[in-house]
């Protein structure tokens, strides 16, 4: 308790306040932590003010009534209470964020921050899955937590991973600062939390390490199949079973499933149709996501195709090492201002998320309602607004005014940037990117931004719409994936035979809850159609709801002797007739928008319209009734 006695290096003197409350009232049991003069004010900072807008008279009572209570804790003469009241629990966390949130998040936050547990158990512990065997596809965050979920009900299972490595996104993209947009004490497993985060928004490294230690810690190594791949999935009627075709530098062999999880995500596929002709080119090229670090790119002509997500990460380093840049911009990107983003996590801090009980918990809250659903609810179209070309309601146009004052404020005096930085369409109709110094970088005198679009490639460069020749030397790729084309590499055939691909397409995937597929039965789609969180968040909290989901699905099947469960198709087309509804109203829909997030006809197949709670709701328990059961032929 060395560190609890107010020195300089004094923890609790770098502590958030409204997490220290909540700590203390948790702990203490007392109600007047909830009220004046301890309440948090109100602010609409996406990290939240850790002051909590308290006098500092106040602050230091708070201070000082956590360490004597850490101290009493390690005395013995304080012990940390187990339960929580789920009515007192819904006080905490209006308080908390000083802003009203319904009770109804109350159940879904008590499993996310841990003090409920998640997971699907059997209804008696006799229960086995007799044979129940299943494949998991990708080893990326979503295949993770598969494959630990499935293991903690002591379900068979084989991992396949197209790498020679875990980590999916992570693993592939390794271009200079690639790295999160949410915050790392959100990004993260709710069961596997993280008090050692270096920064507030990790660099790829550390997202991948993080990634490698959950794997290790839960034992999950030995059973992924690393360089191999699926080439096909076939039903077979007969034996209510997946027939899988498994490749890899070795062997190609069929095995037999009872169920397939795909866990390959949306962002896996690089997308190069943006750059037509780029084999004609004879100089270096490559994709971001698979970044070629042999490349020297001193004193090179380079182009960037595309001003998304990543070229938004990589471009100062870049900038600050070719001799040249020139950037191909499709559409201009809103830029979030975030002071907290190339900040460190103070050791004071780690110490704390260590060491205060329920402080990270509570922490992992702010986080989660601030990056969250706090937002949905300014991307809904108002009919009466009467700006809808530029903003969808006053509380969204509110926020074009503070983006549009950061771009002004950065690009002082460059009217010819202004003019094309400045986006048209509604804020958040593309993911808001977080600013890395991109608008200082645009500034530098070997970096241009052209807004012409790429018509070709040829061999010494690219033309452009207006049929302006620029010759470079390197051509990278900044041009996203094919998130629309799920699934395709393989040739998925259910009960029908039909191939997937061609009920999806190459950019229509549906299904219901993003998870299940008619004539699919017993295939579990993780990370799937809208369920993309584009207002914010994390998509690891979408996979832990999606993985709920199909344990219990599971669990309900090896239980009731089930061989197989397809979902109903009124049920599917019922569920995505309303998120095509939902998403009318969302900013995604909006007429002057084009974006990823669309397919080639307009609809928005890719970002979830729900709140988290909503989609918590929806996944949390399997409905047998909007499924077709076969019943295993030698069941009583």
């Amino acid at each position: 308790m060395a560190r609890t006695t107010g020195t300089e290096h004094d923890p609790f003197e770098e502590a958030s306040i409204p997490t220290l409350l909540m700590c203390l009232a948790q702990i203490t049991g007392e109600d007047h932590w909830l009220q004046e003069p301890y309440l948090p004010r109100r602010d609409t900072n996406l990290f939240h003010d850790e002051t909590g807008g308290l006098p500092s008279a106040v602050q230091d009572e708070v201070r000082n009534a956590a360490r004597q209570v850490l101290q009493d804790i390690a005395n013995n003469s304080r012990s940390i209470p187990h339960d929580i009241d789920i009515e007192r629990f819904n006080r905490m966390m209006n308080v908390c964020v000083a802003e009203d949130v319904a009770p109804e998040y109350a159940p879904m936050l008590l499993e996310e921050l841990g003090f409920v547990n998640r997971d699907v158990h059997w209804s008696t512990p006799a229960v086995s899955p007799n044979g129940f065997k299943v494949l998991i596809i990708g080893a990326g965050f979503a295949g993770i937590c598969a494959a630990i979920k499935l293991q903690a009900l002591g379900i068979p299972y084989v991992v396949v991973e197209k790498n020679s490595d875990i980590g999916g996104t992570w693993f592939d993209n390794n271009y200079p600062d690639a790295g999160v947009d949410t915050p790392n004490h959100f990004y993260s497993y709710s069961f596997a939390p993280n008090t050692k985060w270096k920064h507030y928004f990790s660099k790829r490294s550390d997202i991948w390490q993080y990634a490698q230690d959950v794997a290790e810690k839960f034992n999950i190594i030995s059973h992924i199949r690393f360089s191999t791949e699926v080439t096909t999935m076939k039903w077979n009627v007969e034996s209510q079973t997946w027939t899988t075709t498994i490749t890899n530098s070795a062997q190609t062999k069929d095995e037999e499933f009872s169920a397939v999880i795909t866990a390959v995500g949306q962002l896996n596929r690089p997308n190069l149709a943006p750059a037509r002709g780029i084999e004609n080119f004879n100089g270096d090229w490559f994709h971001s996501a698979h970044w070629n670090h042999s490349v020297d790119l001193s004193g090179k002509r380079v182009a960037v195709i595309g001003t998304g997500a990543s070229a938004m990460q990589f471009m100062p380093t870049l900038a600050a090492t070719a001799g040249d840049v020139t950037i191909f911009q499709r559409s201009p990107q809103w830029v979030r201002p975030n002071n907290d983003y190339h900040r460190t996590v103070s050791e004071n801090t780690m110490w704390l998320l260590e060491n205060m009980p329920f402080y990270a918990q509570w922490y992992r809250f702010g986080l989660f309602w601030r990056f969250g659903d706090g937002l949905l609810r300014t991307l809904r179209r108002d009919p009466e607004w009467q700006f809808p070309e530029r903003s969808m309601n006053r509380h969204n146009d509110r926020h074009r005014e503070q983006l549009t004052e950061h771009l002004l404020q950065e690009l002082e005096g460059r009217t010819d940037l202004i003019d094309k930085c400045l986006p048209d369409y509604p804020p958040y109709g593309k993911r808001i990117l977080v600013d890395n110094n991109w608008y200082s970088t645009l500034r530098r005198d070997n970096v241009h931004l052209v807004t012409s679009a790429v018509d070709h490639l040829t061999n010494t460069g690219i033309i452009d719409a207006d049929g302006d020749k620029h010759d470079f030397d390197v051509i990278i790729l900044a041009t996203g994936f094919q998130a629309g084309n799920l699934l395709s590499p393989i040739d998925i055939r259910g009960v029908s035979g039909t191939p997937l691909r061609e009920v999806w397409g190459v950019d229509d995937p549906r299904a219901y809850l993003g998870i299940t597929v008619p004539d699919y039965p017993n295939m579990f789609v993780l990370v799937g159609p809208n369920t993309f969180v584009a207002h914010g968040g994390s998509i690891i909290y979408q996979a832990e709801c999606e993985m709920r989901y199909v344990t219990d699905c599971i669990r309900h099947m090896v239980e009731n002797g089930i061989s197989s469960v397809e979902v109903k198709q009124d049920v599917h087309d019922e569920y995505n007739k309303r998120v095509d509804a939902e998403h009318d109203q969302l900013v995604w829909s909006h007429s002057g928008l084009h974006s990823w997030y669309r397919n080639s006809k307009g609809r928005v197949f890719s970002p979830m319209p729900w709140r988290f709670v909503d989609y918590w709701q929806m996944t949390h328990d399997f409905n047998e009734s909007e499924y077709t059961a076969t019943v295993k032929r030698d069941a009583s």
